[in-house]
């Protein structure tokens, strides 16, 4: 390659040393626009995807067994497992995946997080199948309320008088959308509660999480692995004393392959969104994430009202606008204590937010 050419690619090599011209930051600058577009877009389209598909599955009138659908896209996580194992035997400059070796002692120190994992995930669908998309956002809002009270309670943390505030917005948000779903006629008092007990659940998972951490080496693939494993096994009694079983035996399209697709596809997309998710942290920021998964709520929500063609009133949007723009600030409030008191690596904010998304998830 000649200079003229070195010049036209934007690079000039010099002394063993890159000099970049202005065409090359041009051409940098508008490869991580479009990158960072491109996994935004995806962490939207996985999210969104995910939260309708499982609407669709757990709302079957002809099936009603959401902790059956819960078990069997657990499995399909714990087979991805396996499957990106090999993959990354097989291809390792393409794919990074930790060894996923079944330990009974890891597992039995995971337990407790599963426990409260498999709690987090219950009520995540049954919100989800009682409250609809729609309202699945305001009905799921109090994630954020519950750690401050859990920080305060089980760690001891007192949080700022600023960031107290951005949660008595969101609880605002939250009983106006109660209320606002009550004058419509259409509240589910049973899918709030639901909501109430998921918040509380996604809580206990993160602070749980922490603890946890060490067993499985820092690692949040080998975490989510030794999750869904402990799940399977803590979901089979809950299957069998809730009488799901039989619904399971006597539904009339169990040999349907498009039915398993779906359900199979519930559980890619489940596993697909934690790593989107770690995607969309790595090439922007955690609080970038945050802002984004802001918008992405917002968004679902409208498209859940415009698809069900539904008519809202000023204040049931109002409720969601609140419970939305509290989150944000919390978040900014957040991000703010911690620029003044940098006490966490990158790596920890990253796992929580890895683990935080499965509130999101309503797998």
């Amino acid at each position: 390659m000649n200079r003229t050419q070195l010049k036209r690619s934007g690079i000039l090599r010099m002394a063993g040393k890159e000099i970049v011209d202005q065409d090359g930051l041009e051409e940098t600058f508008t490869f991580r626009a479009v990158r960072i577009a491109a996994v935004v877009t995806l962490y939207w389209f996985v999210s969104i995807t995910m939260v309708f598909l499982n609407n669709h599955l757990l709302d079957n009138r002809d099936l009603d067994a959401p902790l059956f659908v819960t078990f069997y896209q657990c499995m399909v996580t714990v087979g991805l497992c396996w499957i990106m194992q090999l993959l990354s035997v097989l291809c390792p400059r393409l794919i990074d995946f930790p060894s996923v070796k079944f330990d009974v002692k890891t597992s039995r120190e995971v337990m407790p997080l599963s426990v409260v994992f498999v709690g987090m995930i219950i009520f995540n669908n049954l919100c989800l199948k009682h409250v609809g998309v729609a309202f699945y956002t305001v009905g799921r809002s109090l994630t954020t309320v519950f750690n401050v009270l859990m920080t305060y309670v089980i760690l001891k943390q007192t949080t700022s008088f600023n960031a107290i505030l951005c949660c008595g917005i969101i609880l605002g948000g939250f009983w106006l959308g109660v209320d606002q779903e009550g004058i419509a006629g259409s509240l589910s008092w049973s899918g709030v509660f639901f909501g109430v007990f998921a918040s509380a659940c996604v809580s206990l998972n993160a602070i749980y999480t922490k603890k946890t951490m060490l067993a499985v080496d820092e690692n949040i693939w080998k975490l989510s692995y030794y999750n869904n494993v402990n799940a399977c096994i803590l979901f089979l009694p809950l299957i069998l004393l809730s009488g799901e079983m039989d619904r399971v035996a006597s539904f009339s399209r169990l040999s349907d392959m498009s039915f398993w697709g779906m359900m199979t596809l519930g559980g890619v997309f489940g596993f697909a969104i934690g790593y989107v998710t770690g995607l969309e942290i790595k090439y922007t920021s955690p609080l970038t994430h945050n802002v984004s998964g802001t918008a992405k709520a917002c968004a679902q929500t409208v498209i859940a009202v415009v698809y069900n063609s539904s008519s809202k009133s000023f204040l049931w949007w109002t409720s969601n606008m609140l419970v939305l723009g509290g989150s944000s600030a919390y978040t900014w409030v957040k991000s703010q204590e911690m620029k003044r008191t940098p006490t966490k690596q990158p790596q920890d904010s990253t796992n929580e937010k890895l683990l935080g998304e499965k509130s999101n998830m309503g797998v």
